[in-house]
């Protein structure tokens, strides 16, 4: 069936959901949002929020102006103006000044010193505002955001590679390498745009990992530091591992349950790592715990690498909100070798959460599959 053509509105909102989305690892714990003002139609000026702390997206377009002016203008915005001072003045105060005589939204902002709020002081200034345009893509973009304000807690997002078969190792734990030099390099973007990085003591002393975003020159510096964070219920990491030896020029973060003791913390901290207690013992209590500290830490994104146990744990806790698997074009074979998943998982087929496919990407011969709860 043939799809029905977009608004003129649509359009333009469009344009300014993918301006959005270049503000991606720069701007949070802020959203990302993209502004476009046209005027009978015609683009006149765009921007986007483009760094945490920075102009946002209404003043950029705005800026983007020069000499000319918005009067008489429709200012396409993919979230709510704020109308309240925070790092910067409300953007309602520069569209009012503007002349914008239209504002077009794709959703509302729920944090809660905004939620109507701009919208209220748009139309008291006796400008028109239209609401809901597009604003599926709008919530799918900030998903992560919107969990933060709603919840208290981070996007998780579990990230594994594994075989054509299933597998992420062989039957006597070799792993390395099951995807190509392309499908890695792509798992650096995605730490690049991380606030944290979580794993458990099984992957330190397995893998001993550095847990770090390597771009390419020609990419440049990553926007974003991410934070490894290290979730322990029993034992801690020694000054050996990769983690530790580094843990005073990256951040590392510890989370350790109630049975950790505390002169072993302390030992830790003297090693340059921050550590945080959750008095939470059983497994799904201590992942929800963690994940509401790490929220309060002002985290939105967070990339679980891992092995089965935690990812199975916080698969049973639903805890995972995206997927990111990468299936190389190998077979390993044997009914002993590791899956991704461990945890108690589900008896029977129709108590299988279905998840939604987001998108796919092909690295060479590897793909990826994103799934969203």
């Amino acid at each position: 069936m043939k799809q029905p053509a977009e608004s003129p509105d649509e359009l333009l909102m469009r344009q300014a959901i993918e301006l959005a989305a270049k503000g991606q690892g720069r701007v949070e714990p802020n959203p990302m949002v993209g502004c476009v003002l046209a005027r009978n139609g015609e683009v006149i000026g765009e921007g986007f929020h483009q760094r945490y702390g920075g102009p946002h997206a209404e003043i950029q377009a705005l800026r983007s102006l020069g000499a000319g002016s918005a009067s008489g203008a429709t200012a396409y915005v993919s979230l709510e103006p704020c109308c309240h001072h925070g790092k910067t003045p409300p953007c309602t105060d520069s569209l009012i000044a503007s002349g914008v005589q239209r504002v077009v939204l794709a959703m509302k902002d729920p944090f809660p010193q905004v939620a109507g709020g701009g919208i209220e002081q748009l139309r008291r200034a006796g400008i028109e505002v239209v609401c809901d345009v597009l604003s599926d893509r709008a919530i799918e973009l900030n998903a992560p955001y919107l969990k933060r304000v709603n919840s208290g807690k981070p996007w998780v997002i579990a990230k594994w590679a594994m075989s054509m078969d299933g597998k992420i190792a062989t039957h006597t734990g070799q792993s390395q390498w099951i995807t190509n030099e392309q499908s890695r390099q792509d798992v650096h973007l995605t730490r690049s745009r991380m606030d944290g990085i979580l794993t458990g003591m099984g992957t330190v002393r397995s893998d001993d990992p550095m847990l770090t975003a390597r771009l390419p020159e020609e990419i440049g510096p990553p926007p974003r530091l991410a934070q490894r964070i290290i979730l322990s219920r029993n034992t801690l990491p020694d000054a050996s591992t990769k983690l530790m030896a580094s843990a005073r020029s990256v951040p590392v973060q510890i989370i350790a349950g109630p049975d950790i003791r505390e002169e072993d913390l302390i030992n830790c901290e003297q090693l340059g790592a921050m550590c945080t207690r959750v008095n939470e013992g059983e497994s799904s209590d201590l992942i929800a715990a963690a994940l509401l500290e790490l929220g309060k830490q002002g985290m939105t994104n967070v990339l679980l690498e891992a092995g089965g146990n935690l990812l199975g744990g916080f698969s049973d806790a639903g805890e995972i909100d995206e997927y990111h698997v990468y299936i190389g074009p190998i077979r390993l074979g044997n009914q002993h070798a590791p899956g991704p998943l461990g945890g108690s998982g589900i008896d029977r087929i129709s108590q299988a959460p279905r998840l939604k496919l987001h998108h796919t990407e092909c690295f060479g011969e590897d793909v990826k599959i994103v799934y969203r709860q």
